[in-house]
């Protein structure tokens, strides 16, 4: 998602200072909010685009953390919006288990943010 989002915005013109790929693996290194405060902090950064998917709360984190502290333009967009529930999609973390971790979840928490959330990754923000 990360490289079709380079591409989405290069073919339009729309330079980008950093784009950094977290995966959704069992053992995680660098996380939203991690990213999120170095791009808010980055003089070089006008706005930001987050992209997740189904499974796990990152985003929703990421949400609340940019409702509480990011103060530039954050666009999101969440894989999986179609895939049915309990069913694996790709790996282990996007599983929608227990009825948490929902792309209709997610999208609400980041539109409460003021994030703008896009239906498809074709760019409709």
């Amino acid at each position: 998602m990360t490289y079709e989002a380079v591409y989405q915005l290069t073919v339009r013109g729309i330079g980008q200072s950093t784009a950094i790929g977290i995966g959704g693996d069992p053992i995680i290194g660098t996380n939203f909010v991690d990213t999120l405060k170095l791009f808010n902090e980055d003089p070089e950064t006008d706005a930001i685009i987050l992209s997740g998917e189904i499974g796990g709360n990152a985003e929703e984190t990421a949400a609340e953390y940019v409702r509480q502290h990011v103060k530039k333009p954050v666009v999101g967009f969440i894989a999986g919006q179609t895939a049915p529930p309990g069913r694996r999609m790709g790996h282990a973390g996007a599983i929608i288990s227990g009825g948490k971790g929902t792309a209709v979840e997610k999208i609400k928490a980041l539109e409460a943010a003021g994030i703008r959330v896009a239906s498809s990754h074709g760019g409709d923000w």
